[in-house]
């Protein structure tokens, strides 16, 4: 689109108003994947983009607005992550007409504090990639996790590792280029914030106290994140009558480690906002496919309103927590999608743990193999293959 290229996913029934992803500096349209799996068939749109090469936050806000323009979407949801959710909050700020919520997880107000803890960025538009690409990997905790939390990070991680080293230029050039969001006109009803559970006197709230919160609020995690909780508090004396959101785990991408309950709390914000689902347009999964394709490949598939409207025309593949009840059964709903994705986490959570913990032993093996062999034996391969040589090169001359 002009002189910008991207790169998106576009699942769902078109004739509902998206809920769009936007990732954060290390990340890209792939790690809403499971999102996008989940919402679309149950009859929500999701379009999942990459933070394209753009150089100042105006520029991002032309380029973002050109971009719906030619996917002919006029009212959006955005859900940000980071520097996504900033992202976001700038949009929302400079064309209120076209954003009709938030949802911010890691979000912040203003780049001041990156720009003074990065003395190089004046330059970072020349940095080389390894630089760059180490600089982002940094902030990205490292250390031990469980299990769904350390696969979260090894995904994006690998995310990372495709991204060209203008990209990377580009994203954290967004970040330090001073720049602070101003109030919007935007509701706070209709802004859902994902942070870290807050502190009640001092202590940690209770399990139940925490349940009723996700079913009255939204979703939030309480464990590590490379946002300063300086900059999160900012976040919320903006936005005082905000939705809040809580998990008690999930890491920097909880979207990632703990999908059933983003999901669920996705839904819940869409509700709430005024977005109804249309699962009878969900197109059933082809056998042996993916339950979806890219936008691209969704333009050529049938036009939905042929598929059937009665619960008979449903494909098989659509259970009955995708065929949602009208909004006025929307508490009793939250109540029970809460309770089975509860029971479907917990059904699952051994066995995965235990396959994830010998992987782990493994991966730990091989690694201490290799840094011995590296930090122990090398240097003693080294020096007796000096000493072999010069030994023969001695011998040689005595010849």
């Amino acid at each position: 689109i002009g002189t910008k290229q991207w790169r998106y996913y576009d699942f769902g029934p078109k004739v509902v108003s998206p809920l769009i992803c936007l990732p954060g500096i290390a990340g890209t349209a792939d790690i809403y994947y499971k999102q996008i799996m989940s919402l679309s068939m149950k009859g929500y749109r999701v379009i999942s983009v990459d933070i394209p090469q753009v150089w100042n936050h105006q520029e991002w806000i032309q380029s973002f607005e050109k971009f719906l323009d030619v996917i002919n979407v006029h009212h959006i949801y955005l859900y940000g992550t980071s520097l996504g959710g900033f992202l976001a909050q700038l949009f929302a700020q400079h064309r209120p007409r076209r954003v009709k919520s938030l949802i911010l997880s890691n979000a912040f107000l203003e780049t001041r504090s990156f720009a003074a803890a990065m003395p190089w960025a004046p330059i970072v538009g020349w940095s080389p990639s390894f630089l760059l690409k180490r600089y982002v990997l940094t902030g990205i905790r490292d250390g031990p996790h469980e299990p769904f939390i350390a696969d979260s990070v090894d995904f994006v991680v690998s995310q990372v590792e495709t991204l060209s080293r203008d990209d990377l230029a580009s994203r954290l050039t967004l970040t330090v280029d001073t720049a602070t969001v101003e109030p919007l006109l935007l509701s706070d009803s209709f802004i859902t914030i994902m942070d870290e559970v807050e502190k009640t006197k001092g202590k940690a709230l209770s399990d139940s106290s925490i349940v009723d919160m996700v079913l009255y609020m939204g979703l939030k995690t309480n464990d590590y994140s490379a946002i300063p909780q300086q900059l999160k508090d900012q976040l919320s004396e903006r936005y005082p009558g905000a939705r809040r959101a809580y998990l008690k785990t999930g890491g920097d991408f909880p979207f990632l480690s703990r999908p059933d309950e983003v999901n669920l709390h996705l839904q819940l914000h869409l509700r709430q906002v005024g977005v109804e689902a249309r699962p009878d347009l969900v197109q059933s999964i082809p056998k042996g496919g993916t339950g979806g394709s890219p936008s691209k490949e969704n333009d050529k598939k049938k036009d939905p309103d042929d598929q059937p409207k009665d619960n008979g025309g449903n494909p098989e593949s659509t259970s009955e927590e995708s065929q949602l009840p009208p909004s006025s059964e929307i508490h009793s709903l939250d109540d029970q999608l809460l309770s089975d994705a509860k029971i479907y986490s917990m059904g699952h959570e051994d066995a995965i743990i235990l396959m994830q913990s010998q992987y782990t032993v493994v991966n730990r093996i091989l690694q201490s193999a290799c840094e011995l062999f590296i930090f122990s034996l090398l240097p003693i391969y080294v020096e007796s293959s000096y000493v072999t040589s010069n030994n023969v090169w001695k011998f040689r001359q005595l010849m």
